[in-house]
């Protein structure tokens, strides 16, 4: 029996940076440690549903339901206000956990902070990748090309600039690339099929333990209509979701299908109307228990995003990927290669185009045999409890 101990986690306001944690974080608390978890209020409530002490602190990033404009659309875009947000951020959960020092930290690859506080404290920091992580070679084939225009850039060589100070400040020398890319240790909360270059990731730092999904009760449930020949959802996940016309798209492919039963997920930055009539079978949420849903469903139309892929490969289900940002584009070209998915860009995901690759996907022996043979893979990888085994493992 490992003793009682005082883990911290540290995460951003994201859904798809917290859920992936939920379940880790609730075993641990079942096993009689005492976990603090630190997120800004609007995931509070969500935190707080695993048994875990809410440690809240304020956030200057967009909000886990903002439009996804609010980000911006160049590279610096996107990662300056993780910058701007730790370095406001580091006070507050100091001063947090002033007379509180905990055992050993857990932290997002988003929460910078929690690696600077463990720094201080002298404390083991263990990394949870909600998302593909770096392999060898990655810096030359994929970093390089991306950063070699923003670095010959006045506003990039000053983010740069900025980060190094701050990290120097914290007596931290690693350089930005690496603090935020090269982990000492870490859990990656995808299956191993999932990541790219898979053969090439340093696994004395990286242990694969797949998805730690958990029942998802709390979520709510979902049931299939009993005439339904097929049901097919269709998510772009929780950010990238204002695209009414890929809706409309995705009500002429499936709406009138004999037999079909189409469940789409709108967000909150579509209006319903927006779509135009919608025949009977057509099920329009703002959300819906994602996961309770692709357990009955024979497709999933899905933006690929790291926890939406690795349910789409845990249910089993075919899934037609369409990407909307980041690392989205490279997830669908793994299911693809797997041969579990087809691939459309959003441009060309008509409804023409959307239902012959869903007719295609249900039917194809093979597409089914290599879920199967994937789900059974990601079994094996031990999820939840490995994890929890793990993070007990590196307790002082």
């Amino acid at each position: 029996m490992t003793r009682r101990s005082h883990i911290a986690m540290f995460s951003i306001a994201a859904h798809g940076h917290v859920n992936p944690s939920l379940e880790v974080i609730r075993e641990l608390v079942a096993r009689g440690h005492r976990v603090t978890y630190a997120i800004p209020p609007a995931l509070a409530d969500k935190v707080a549903g695993t048994g875990a002490e809410v440690k809240p602190w304020q956030s200057t990033l967009p909000g886990p339901d903002a439009d996804p404009e609010a980000w911006g659309e160049a590279l610096l875009d996107n990662v300056e206000p993780f910058l701007d947000d730790a370095v406001q951020a580091l006070p507050q959960l100091a001063e947090a956990y002033r007379d509180d020092v905990p055992d050993l930290v857990l932290h997002d690859t988003a929460s910078y902070p929690a690696r600077v506080l463990a720094h201080r404290w002298g404390v083991p920091a263990i990394s949870l990748a909600p998302h593909m992580v770096a392999w060898e070679g990655y810096e030359e084939e994929v970093a390089a090309p991306m950063w070699e225009e923003p670095k010959k850039t006045e506003r990039g060589r000053a983010y740069y600039a900025r980060f190094r100070s701050w990290l120097e400040e914290n007596g931290i020398d690693q350089h930005p690339d690496d603090f935020t890319g090269r982990p000492a240790r870490s859990l990656v909360l995808i299956p191993k099929a999932l990541q790219w270059n898979a053969d090439r990731v340093d696994e004395k730092v990286y242990t694969f333990v797949g998805a730690c999904q958990g029942d998802r009760r709390a979520e709510g449930d979902w049931q299939r209509p009993s005439d339904a020949e097929k049901v097919v959802l269709v998510s772009l996940g929780s950010a990238f979701t204002k695209r009414p016309e890929f809706y409309r798209q995705c009500v002429r492919a499936f709406g009138d299908l004999p037999g079909w039963h189409l469940v789409l997920q709108i967000g909150k930055h579509v209006d319903p109307a927006e779509l135009g009539e919608v025949p009977p079978g057509v099920e329009v949420r703002s959300w819906v228990p994602q996961l309770a849903v692709l357990r009955q469903a024979d497709l999933f139309v899905t933006h690929a995003g790291a926890g939406g892929s690795q349910e789409g490969l845990a249910t089993a289900t075919p899934m037609i990927a369409v990407p909307q940002a980041a690392d989205q584009f490279g997830n669908a070209s793994v299911l693809e290669g797997l041969g579990v998915a087809r691939q459309l860009a959003t441009e060309d995901a008509t409804a023409e185009a959307l239902r012959e690759a869903a007719l295609a996907l249900v039917e194809d022996q093979e597409v089914a045999r290599r879920l199967k043979e994937i789900q059974a893979q990601m079994a094996e990888e031990g999820g939840t409890r490995r994890a929890a085994d793990l993070i007990e493992a590196e307790l002082p």
